[in-house]
């Protein structure tokens, strides 16, 4: 399913303002780059993220490379102004833009979220969308308001999920997808045929995830065994990995198979009920859950319970 879509012959030059960090804005600059009717006029990194590699496209393209701690400021405003920029575009970058910001440029300023707006905005996107089992998860290009991930649609896609998916595929996924789609969304309006979809028309209420602290990450066994599923592999690497306690010593999780045929019953959540040939299984809430990939230093028996 994709929202929006649809361009058509053009020749102006758009030109943008890139506000980038990571690998997700290395991929999409590459594309960007390589199209004619396209001009990066600046690059602004994250303040202080030292990203070698957008420093390295600045120098090879000839791009001024910009960071500070204030992008809102009048003064970072007025040197920007001078690029005469068509729109501005955020990809992966961390501070939020104010309204004489977005207005500055003819086309406003775009974000690429990889999530499916309106729900799914904030933080730790992808490792929500594992967590709350969710089918598929969305990438949506939108105009940056002066709220949160709350500007209209320009361009929406899904992505399914399956239960071998895990952080890394889906990040995967995002790295190479966010990047395509911006680029599409780009297209569209450079060729001004196109129209936005206001979130409100999705769901007038939508939804906001907050970023994933320190003890988020240990495992709860009075969950049933398909939400404990979903914690291990919604923070798999390169996540911060699922974490327990036995016998006083932290074990580090990384993977396990839910059986939807395994039995219901009732026993003590968190107590190891069967050895594998490279793992065990454990009790949950309602069924025992398939541990494949660990770390732990110290032998395991059926009988052990773990504590959290």
């Amino acid at each position: 399913m994709i929202i929006g879509g649809g361009c058509s012959s053009h020749n102006k030059i758009l030109k943008i303002g890139y506000f980038a960090d990571g690998i997700w804005a290395h991929n999409a600059f590459k594309k960007i780059i390589q199209n004619p009717n396209m001009q990066i006029s600046f690059i602004c990194t994250r303040y202080g993220s030292n990203d070698k590699i957008l420093a390295k496209f600045a120098k090879d393209y000839g791009i001024e490379l910009l960071e500070d701690k204030d992008i809102n400021s009048p003064k970072f405003i007025a040197k920007i102004a001078k690029f005469n920029c068509d729109v501005l575009v955020s990809m992966s970058f961390d501070q939020i833009f104010k309204k004489q910001l977005i207005n500055l440029t003819p086309l406003k300023a775009i974000n690429c979220h990889a999530g499916a707006l309106p729900f799914y905005r904030g933080r730790n996107i992808l490792n929500w969308a594992l967590i709350n089992d969710e089918k598929s998860f969305g990438i949506t290009v939108h105009y940056i308001d002066e709220g949160i991930d709350t500007g209209d649609i320009i361009l929406q896609k899904f992505y399914q999920i399956s239960d071998n998916d895990d952080y890394n595929t889906l990040l995967q996924t995002a790295h190479t997808e966010c990047a395509n789609l911006l680029c599409q969304a780009l297209e569209m309006m450079l060729s001004k045929d196109f129209k936005t979809t206001k979130q409100s028309s999705i769901d007038k209420y939508g939804f906001y995830c907050t970023q994933r602290k320190i003890g988020d990450e240990i495992i709860n066994w009075d969950q049933t065994a398909r939400e404990i599923f979903n914690l291990i592999r919604a923070i798999t690497h390169p996540g911060p990995i699922a974490r327990t306690t036995l016998k006083d010593k932290e074990m580090k999780i990384s993977r396990a198979i839910y059986h939807l045929d395994a039995p219901n019953y009732k026993c003590i959540n968190g107590a190891i009920v069967g050895l594998t040939s490279s793992g065990f299984w454990v009790k949950c809430k309602d069924k025992a859950l398939e541990i494949t990939e660990f770390k732990y230093d110290d032998k395991i028996k059926i009988g052990d319970r773990f504590t959290w």
